[in-house]
């Protein structure tokens, strides 16, 4: 399975003419197709201080947390999973049984697929949920996903947990230079002064101490909740409307078309510069809500909402390393023109 998987990457790759890409996906599959032959007990400690020990690499994964799978599939895993949840967009689990939603998942769902192993939200403080799974025998990994630092351990912990650390490390560097690479990119130009909108009504944006935070920072702005004590604090349009972005930035995905547009009618939205002068731009959803290995493809796209020279960037380079197409990536303004300034 481990094998027709990596053909199957290694097929994906071989139409782009891409040879860089091409090397960096087949290093990882070439590392799962190893590593899959390992059969040594492993253990780890997870996010919420338990230790995690399974008697071999798990062979059978139910990950409810979408960014976990991204994060297998990444690493060459992905021929473990076992289920899905509603959540997951990826075309390679389209076809596993749902198993529910990431916070409401059916245990017997579940337990029918018979996981060695369920990856769950560290946040998730259902006792119930837990303790149902380890009755029936089944370990569960409980993983943070708050920063890039995160992305990173969650590497680590994955790779060892499913007997592919190699494929976690080739991912990891993969991403720091992903990372550097915008980084270098918008080192000398002005920053911006941005507004990222988690959600419009009441004003919720994200805190310096989050993934994407911290990726708009990498990629070149600023943002003007920079001081923010919380992760994903309510902010009063008033002080949105003081602080004044250069530019404002929404998720399309949780709001529905005729909502984001409404945007630029609302009381307060509307006397901001930035949404009068078509500084309004909209980024995917599932793309930036999802601290996975994902997040170089996401400080590309936040660098092109920001600095719309890149935007061709975006198109060019996210074909490059997972199966999948890059359309709809670029950021637009809200009435679906390129991000052009």
């Amino acid at each position: 399975m481990v094998a027709t998987y990596a053909a199957a990457v290694l097929a994906a790759c071989g139409t782009r003419g891409d040879a860089e890409p091409d090397r960096r996906v087949s290093a990882v599959a070439e590392s799962a197709m190893a590593e899959s032959k390992g059969d040594a007990a492993v253990a780890v400690v997870d996010d919420a201080g338990r230790t995690v020990q399974l008697s071999h690499p798990a062979r059978r994964v139910v990950s409810l947390i979408p960014s976990a799978t991204e994060t297998l599939l990444a690493i060459g895993a992905g021929p473990l999973l076992v289920g899905r949840t509603r959540y997951d967009v990826a075309p390679e689990v389209q076809h596993l049984p749902l198993v529910g939603g990431s916070v409401d998942p059916s245990i017997e769902a579940i337990a029918a697929l018979r996981p060695d192993l369920v990856v769950s939200w560290e946040s998730d403080k259902r006792q119930q949920f837990r303790e149902r799974l380890e009755r029936l025998g089944v370990p569960i990994f409980m993983l943070r996903t708050q920063d890039t630092s995160d992305v990173y351990r969650g590497l680590h912990n994955l790779g060892v947990l499913t007997g592919h650390s190699r494929g976690a490390e080739l991912t990891a560097a993969r991403l720091r230079a992903e990372l550097d690479s915008v980084r270098i990119s918008v080192a000398a130009l002005p920053r911006p002064r941005v507004l990222y909108v988690v959600f419009n009504d009441p004003p919720m944006t994200v805190g310096p101490h989050t993934f994407i935070g911290q990726l708009i920072d990498l990629a070149g702005g600023t943002s003007i909740f920079a001081d923010a004590a919380t992760n994903w604090p309510n902010v009063p349009m008033e002080e949105i409307v003081r602080r004044n972005p250069d530019i404002v930035i929404v998720p399309v995905g949780e709001f529905k078309g005729q909502a984001l547009g409404r945007l630029r009618v609302m009381p307060g939205w509307r006397t901001l510069p930035a949404v009068r002068e078509g500084r309004l731009v909209q980024v995917p959803a599932n793309l930036l809500s999802r601290p996975s290995p994902n997040i170089g493809k996401a400080a590309r796209v936040l660098r092109a909402a920001m600095f719309p020279a890149f935007a061709t960037a975006v198109h060019a380079a996210d074909t490059d390393w997972r199966a999948g197409s890059a359309d709809g990536l670029a950021p637009t303004t809200v009435d679906g023109r390129a991000t052009r300034r």
